[in-house]
Parts: C-alpha cells; structure tokens; sequence
C-alpha cells in the first residue's frame, strides 16, 4: 500500500527536478556553445604566449597552461576585440579600413559571397522594412502549422507577376540554422513583433512570448 504513494511522490520529485533544471541545462548549452566559439576566435595566438609565460616560470605562472585559464584569456581577448573593432566601425579611419577589408573580400571567390550574403542578411534585420513587416508567419511544415520567419526581400514569380517572399524560418534553440523558404505575399501572416521579440521567442523554445500572437493569415 505505502509503494504506491511512494512511487508517485518520487516521479513527481522527479519531474519538478527535472522542469526546474531543464531551463538552467538550456542555458548553459547555448552559452557553452557561443563561449566556446568566441573563445576559439583568439586561442590560436592566447595559447602559445600562456604557454610561453608558464614555461619561464613555472612555479608562479605555471596555473597559466590550465585549459580553463587559456579557455578565459581567449574569451575576454575575443570580448575586447569585438568592442575595439566596434569602436574603429564608428570612426572614420575604421570606416575606411572596413571598406578596404570589404573590397578584399570581394576579390576572393568564394569567401566574397559569403560574406555578403552574412553582411546583408544582418544589415536586413537591423533595419525597419520597407512595405512588408519583417516578423512573419508562415505555414510551416504544413498549412495546419506556423512558424516564425524574417521576410529578407520580395520577388515577383516570373511568369505571373506575384508577389513572393523570401523567408528565413530560424531554428530553435539556435538561430543561426535555419531554413529559406519563398512564400505568397498573401499567404504570410504578419505580426507587429520586433526582430528582438521575436529572437526571444525562438531562443526561449515559445516560453518568453506576448500573450496573444495572429495566427490565421488574413486574405
């Protein structure tokens, strides 16, 4: 008799355990992995001079050969790259070697049309839409289901004259796979969402989101 109650009572402790750390464990693994990325950004030249410096002196320096220190050391290195390189980005001199790295791109075949195309796809995120709101719905993967996309540029279908979209539908928890779908202008349904709101709700798997959202597409 007294097994049952037990049981019942460890599966629910069991399950708010679970609930509680699953948001914690999400966390982690999205911090992990974009830690991990900026992190390797500079470890290639932070490794040898940590390395260097806790070979001349081992008995004070030598915690500096620690995979955790390196790891550390890379990340802020890679921090404070980024906000020097924002600082240049506002400034004329840094303007002009942008333009200058931007027309070497553009000579290297391969390496010009990714850039540009990761160029203009952030610059079409940052800036207001013109005619057409940029968080969308569309019926994906199939007319009895939504997901949230970013229109990145409207076509015309050749032989008709529609109107299409280009769509980008991000995955969840990281945005930065996806899929690229071209949809009707007519058969999207749009929202009043900000690019922010709806990076959060993607992230969040749904859970940080306003209340209501539009669903049906309005003909």
């Amino acid at each position: 008799m007294t097994d049952t109650p037990n049981k019942t009572r460890f599966a629910n402790l069991f399950l708010t355990g679970l609930l509680t750390l699953l948001p914690l464990w999400l966390t982690w693994i999205v911090l992990r992995f974009v830690f991990a990325l900026m992190s390797d950004i500079s470890r290639p030249w932070v490794g040898p001079i940590l390395k260097s410096l806790a070979q001349a002196s081992p008995h004070t320096l030598g915690w500096l050969s620690a995979d955790w220190v390196q790891a550390a050391v890379a990340l802020l290195g890679t921090v404070l790259v980024i906000l020097l390189v924002g600082l240049l980005a506002r400034q004329v001199i840094g303007q002009r070697l942008l333009r200058w790295f931007e027309g070497f791109i553009a000579r290297i075949p391969l390496a010009n049309t990714i850039y540009g195309s990761a160029r203009k796809l952030l610059d079409i995120l940052q800036k207001s839409p013109d005619g057409t709101q940029r968080v969308v719905l569309i019926d994906f993967p199939n007319p009895d289901m939504k997901a949230v996309g970013f229109v990145t540029k409207v076509i015309r279908e050749r032989d008709t004259g529609r109107e299409l979209a280009a769509v980008y539908v991000p995955t969840t928890p990281n945005p930065t796979s996806g899929y690229l779908e071209i949809v009707p202008l007519d058969k999207i349904t749009p929202t009043d969402w900000s690019v922010d709101e709806a990076m959060s709700f993607i992230i969040s798997g749904g859970a940080v989101s306003r209340d209501e959202i539009p669903f049906a597409c309005k003909q």
